[in-house]
């Protein structure tokens, strides 16, 4: 994984930050052996600090949009009110089966549904008020993902965006792929979105922290 850090300072951070417990460890294992792109696993710096956000907003309904295998749930899933509930969605069953055998294996294994299907399809049906909202999957759709999930989010919700610095390629005006183009267009849309209070955050690849007004 690109980091935009250096190697050492992400190693440092990495050493002094809490650790991943046994079934994060052999879940961020299995997917190096298992996957083509494991650096799709969110890994445990952002790990921790997804379940740290968790735990300080405490949510009763969570909504992650791309699960991969399933590393990212479980952390987010750390910081549920006992009676919380997680949904997460992705659109690759073989990804999806991997992730659903870690949630069997976890506390959270009655707290998390995991839907296999097209977001953009889901999302229509989804009828909960959302505390909190992880977006991290295709890149083109997270314009499309936010206007579906806005009005599901509570006042005072957070939603968080994976990749939005899109190993740094968002500055490259002229040569930015589609998918940083993509992420520089979500960017934009958000900071002038007047429903919303925005910190972007130079962790891993980027994570935008939106919170609705």
């Amino acid at each position: 994984m690109h980091h935009l850090t250096s190697e050492e300072i992400n190693r440092y951070a990495e050493s002094f930050t809490t650790g991943e417990s046994e079934l994060l460890y052999d879940l961020n294992r299995q997917t190096h052996l298992k996957t083509e792109l494991p650096v799709m696993l969110s890994g445990h710096l952002q790990g921790r600090f997804l379940s740290m956000i968790s735990k300080m907003i405490r949510p009763d309904f969570i909504l992650e949009i791309g699960t991969f295998t399933g590393y990212s749930a479980l952390c987010l899933a750390e910081g549920l009110h006992p009676e919380g509930k997680l949904i997460t969605i992705d659109n690759h069953p073989e990804q999806a089966a991997i992730a659903q055998q870690y949630f069997d294996r976890s506390p959270f294994k009655n707290q998390i549904n995991l839907i296999v299907g097209k977001a953009v399809d889901v999302l229509n049906y989804l009828n909960y008020e959302f505390d909190l909202v992880f977006i991290d999957a295709d890149k083109i759709n997270y314009g499309t993902y936010f206007d579906q999930i806005i009005d599901k989010v509570k006042k005072g919700g957070y939603i968080l965006a994976d990749n939005v610095l899109y190993h740094a390629e968002v500055l490259e005006k002229n040569n930015a792929g589609k998918n940083a183009k993509a992420m520089h267009a979500y960017n934009e849309k958000i900071s002038l979105d007047t429903r919303l209070e925005n910190v972007l955050l130079p962790l891993r690849d980027g994570i935008m922290i939106s919170r609705k007004k």
